[in-house]
């Protein structure tokens, strides 16, 4: 079983910077780890569908939305089974529940496994 957990929300204001990280453990059924999967970020706003923010594949390959391309920074940290994404120039736009994925392959182009949501914040 493949757990995620993220961290590192909060509350800020307009313009500042802030790092969601997210610790995965387990393996699948199939024993995947960390290293083989792609790892995704997205973020529901209130009142909105859940929408894609980021994504980092197993060989560092990086996609971003076009809403925080060039503000949003994803990467990855296989010794420690972590992601992250640094978030600067923030915006009051950006607030929303922050969800961290993993793609394991066991469902392909699926992102199988959920994280429980970071609030983050921005006040204008």
């Amino acid at each position: 079983q493949v757990q995620l957990a993220e961290s590192g929300g909060g509350l800020v204001q307009a313009g500042d910077s802030l790092r969601l990280s997210c610790a995965v453990s387990g393996r699948t059924a199939s024993g995947r780890t960390f290293s083989t999967y792609t790892m995704g970020w997205f973020r529901q706003a209130p009142g909105k569908e859940r929408e894609y923010v980021a994504a980092i594949s197993w060989i560092n390959g990086t996609d971003y939305a076009d809403s925080v391309k060039g503000r949003f920074t994803i990467s990855r940290d296989n010794a420690k089974n972590t992601v992250h994404v640094y978030m600067d120039s923030l915006k009051p736009e950006d607030t929303a529940v922050y969800y961290c994925a993993a793609s394991t392959g066991e469902r392909v182009g699926e992102y199988d496994y959920w994280g429980q949501g970071t609030q983050v914040t921005v006040s204008s």
